[in-house]
């Protein structure tokens, strides 16, 4: 069986899962590619007050699940930061 992130959109019950919490997702793709755009361009205006950074990579997550090329990018950021991780962990070790 696979491990799932901590962020993951579950399909069958219609959330967004952010760890403990549980967002409900939008049913149409329209709802869910709006949702993820004005998540992103809410997060490009971090610095603001009430919006934050943290707004992106929800986004993005929102966006992967209707867009190939968003999909791509998050697999392909998310393998990074793994490697990254584990490199960063065994030069620790040392």
């Amino acid at each position: 069986m696979r491990k799932r992130s901590i962020y993951h959109v579950d399909t069958q019950r219609g959330r967004l899962v952010m760890g403990r919490v549980e967002v409900p997702f939008p049913r149409s793709r329209t709802g869910r590619i709006a949702t993820g755009g004005l998540l992103i361009a809410g997060g490009c205006l971090g610095f603001l007050p009430v919006l934050g950074f943290w707004m992106v990579p929800l986004g993005v997550i929102v966006l992967s699940h209707d867009l190939h090329s968003v999909r791509r990018f998050r697999r392909r950021t998310s393998v990074k930061w793994k490697r990254w991780r584990k490199g960063r962990e065994g030069a620790q070790a040392k």
